[in-house]
């Protein structure tokens, strides 16, 4: 049986993008993760050890975050990376992150990007 555990609408602070200024002035971020795992008895046993822990999905995307990149590819693919390599009940997850109002020369309240991933995908 599979379950998928969410994370929706994380609030991140950042400092993610190509220009100068964003360097400096950082942006408001919304990151979505979508995780899938088979459960086995411990989750219906009550115990958080047979499911994923959605603490642990915010602490890492917080994490990565946190480390400047100048592309959202490049923070999404960190993002799976280490849900993957820290979390092995993990079979697969999508992951986006939308910077709120992007500094580009049109009316957009966002810009988004996701990537799914299952695990052993390259």
């Amino acid at each position: 049986m599979n379950a998928t555990v969410k994370v929706e609408n994380l609030k991140i602070y950042a400092f993610h993008g190509c220009m100068k200024e964003e360097k400096v002035i950082g942006s408001d971020y919304v990151v979505n993760i979508c995780a899938t795992c088979s459960v086995g008895k411990k989750a219906f046993e009550d115990k958080i050890g047979g499911t994923v822990d959605y603490v642990d999905l915010a602490r890492i995307a917080k994490r990565e975050m946190s480390v400047r990149s100048k592309l959202l590819e490049a923070v999404v693919n960190r993002i799976i990376t280490c849900c993957f390599d820290e979390i092995s009940v993990l079979d697969q997850i999508s992951v986006t992150v939308s910077k709120l109002n992007p500094p580009i020369n049109a009316d957009v309240d966002s810009v988004s990007v996701s990537i799914d991933k299952k695990r052993g995908d390259n």
